[in-house]
C-alpha cells in the first residue's frame, strides 16, 4: 500500500520531518548534517542451541547521538525488526530526550525474534547471549548506553540483562543502572510500567489547558466527555486509556487491536476489557461492545481524540484523507507517515507528535537511572520530615479555628510524598514544561504552523547549542 503511494521509509520519514524543522531554523548545513547522522550501528549474529538445534539470531543496537551520555533507548523483540527501523527509532530518542530536557543521547536496539515461539527459559538464554554481545562491543554500560523495555520486552528481560552485566562486570558498583525498566526489587522505580501512558495523559491534559489549542483542533470545553479511539491495548495503550477514562472522564468509544476492534459509543470499560483479554486471550467475545474484524478501518471512526498506541506507519497516505479525528496523539513511535502528516495538516487535524507525547517512558527511565546511580530511593530522606510538618500544620489550624480536623483531612495534610508521588509529580512537571516550550517556539516563529515542527525546532536548537558550545571538528 505504501509503495503505491510512494511513501518514504520510516527512517526517511523521520529525516524529512527533521529537515522541515531545519529549513525553518536556517541551521548551518554542517551542523544539521552532524545532528542527523547516526553515530554508530552494531549488528550482531549469534548462535543459541534451542531444543537440540542451533539457531542464529540477528540483533542491532544503534547509537544516534553521544552529545549527552549515556545514550538511551529501548530494545524491542519483533520478527519484523530491521536496521532501518532501529536507526529511525534511535534518532527519535535523541530528539525526544532534548524536547523534555532529559540529558541523554539517543539509542535503540532490536532483536529479530518472535517471543511467542519460545519458552521462558529459551528467552532467557537468548536474552543473556544478546546481552553478552552488546557488552563485548561496548554497546551496553551505565555510563555510555542504557537500554529499556520496548515492544516484546519488559521487566523480565531487563532483569536478565542487568544480571548478565553484573556477572561480567562485578566491580562496577553502578551495574544496576546499566538498564532501566527493571522490576522494583531489582532496582526499578515505582511508576515506570505506567510511565509512557501516564506521560501521554499529562500531554493531553496540558493541551486542554490552552484554549487557543483546543480551538485550533475545532473543539471546545474541557477534556471531560470527549470521545476517544485507542489503537493498541498493550502497556502504553492500556494505561493511557485507563487514566483518561477513569481520571479525566474521557469516553473510550473504540479500541483497535491487531485482530479486530471493539466499538461502543457509550464508552468501553477499559479495566473490564483488560481482564477479559487476560482471561480469553482476545477481544472477540467481550460482551459490552460490538466486535468488527476490520480493525484498521476503525481508525477512520469519527471522534474527538485518536490515540495510535501500537506500531509505526498506521496512518498513511492511503487512509489519511478518511481520518475524522480532530486531535491525534501519537502514543506510538512514528504511527503517522510523513506523507500522511502533510495531508492531515492540510485537513486541519492537530497532531501532538510522538517525540513529545510518548516521552514519559524515557523521563521516568531517567529518574530510575538517577536513583540507581545515587543508590537511594526517592523520598527516603524527606518523607517523615514532611509528615511531621503536616501534623504540626494540622495542630496549628485546629488551635487557630477552635475546631478539630476530620481524620481524612488530617491524613491528607500529614502524608509525606512517597516514591510514586514524586515520580508522577516529576513526570507531570516535565510534560507541562515541555509542551509550554513547544508552544512558545510555535508562537515566536510565524513560519511554524504545527506542533511537530515546533517540537523538532525546540529539540534541534538544544542539540545544536550543545554541538557548537563544545566545538564540532
Amino acid at each position: 500500500m505504501s509503495k503505491a503511494f510512494n511513501e518514504p521509509s520510516f527512517r526517511d520519514g523521520v529525516n524529512l520531518m527533521v529537515d522541515r524543522a531545519i529549513a525553518v531554523m536556517q541551521l548551518e548545513e554542517g551542523v544539521a548534517k552532524a545532528i542527523k547522522s547516526c553515530n554508530a550501528v552494531l549488528q550482531v549474529q549469534f548462535p543459541v542451541k534451542i531444543r537440540g538445534k542451533i539457531e542464529v539470531f540477528t540483533g542491532w543496537r544503534a547509537t544516534h547521538s553521544t552529545h549527552r551520555l549515556p545514550s538511551k533507548g529501548g530494545i524491542r523483540y519483533a520478527p519484523y525488526a530491521n536496521q532501518n527501523e532501529v536507526e529511525a527509532l534511535a534518532a527519535l530518542m535523541t530528539y525526544k530526550c532534548a524536547i523534555v530536557d532529559v540529558p541523554f543521547g539517543g539509542s535503540k536496539g532490536a532483536l529479530m525474534i518472535d517471543p511467542s515461539q519460545y519458552s521462558r527459559d529459551e528467552m532467557e538464554m537468548i536474552t543473556r547471549r544478546f546481552t553478552l554481545e552488546l557488552i563485548r562491543k561496548d554497546f551496553l554500560s551505565p555510563s555510555t548506553n542504557v537500554p529499556a523495555p520496548d515492544i516484546g520486552t519488559g521487566q523480565r528481560e531487563m532483569a536478565w540483562i542487568a544480571d548478565t552485566y553484573k556477572q561480567l562486570k562485578p566491580d562496577d558498583i553502578n551495574y544496576v543502572a546499566c538498564v532501566t525498566g527493571k522490576p522494583i526489587h531489582h532496582g526499578g522505580i515505582h511508576g515506570r510500567v505506567e510511565a509512557t501512558g501516564r506521560g501521554v495523559q499529562y500531554a493531553v491534559q496540558e493541551f486542554f489547558r490552552h484554549p487557543e489549542d483546543i480551538k485550533m483542533a475545532n473543539m471546545q470545553g474541557s477534556l471531560e466527555g470527549k470521545s476517544c479511539v485507542i489503537q493498541g491495548l498493550g502497556n502504553v495503550g492500556y494505561h493511557v486509556a485507563k487514566f483518561l477514562s477513569e481520571e479525566d472522564g474521557v469516553k473510550i468509544t473504540a479500541v483497535i487491536e491487531y485482530n479486530g476492534a471493539l466499538i461502543n459509543d457509550e464508552g468501553i470499560d477499559i479495566e473490564a476489557l483488560r481482564q477479559h483479554i487476560d482471561a480469553h486471550e482476545g477481544i472477540q467475545t467481550f460482551p459490552s461492545a460490538l466486535f468488527v474484524e476490520e480493525g484498521a478501518q476503525v481508525l477512520e471512526k469519527e471522534c474527538d481524540i485518536l490515540i495510535p498506541a501500537a506500531l509505526e506507519s498506521q496512518i498513511t497516505m492511503a487512509n489519511a484523507d478518511r481520518i475524522q479525528a480532530k486531535l491525534i496523539v501519537e502514543a506510538a513511535n512514528g504511527p503517522i507517515t510523513f506523507g500522511a502528516d502533510e495531508i492531515l495538516q492540510k485537513k486541519g487535524v492537530v497532531i501532538i507528535p510522538d517525540a513529545y507525547a510518548n516521552a514519559g517512558g524515557v523521563t521516568v527511565s531517567y529518574f530510575e537511572w538517577i536513583r540507581n546511580i545515587s543508590h537511594i530511593r526517592f523520598g527516603r530522606m524527606q518523607r517523615r520530615h514532611e509528615e511531621m510538618r503536616g501534623m504540626e500544620m494540622s495542630r496549628v489550624l485546629e488551635e487557630a479555628t477552635g475546631h478539630p480536623l476530620s481524620d481524612q483531612i488530617r491524613h491528607k495534610m500529614s502524608r509525606g510524598a512517597d516514591e510514586l508521588d514524586l515520580v508522577r509529580s516529576g513526570l507531570d512537571d516535565t510534560m507541562r514544561l515541555a509542551y509550554q516550550e513547544i508552544r512558545t517556539t510555535m508562537d515566536n516563529d510565524e513560519n511554524i504552523h504545527d506542533l511537530r515542527t515546533a517540537a523538532y525546532v525546540t529539540s534541534i536548537q538544544k542539540i545544536a547549542r550543545s554541538y557548537l558550545e563544545i566545538g564540532v571538528y
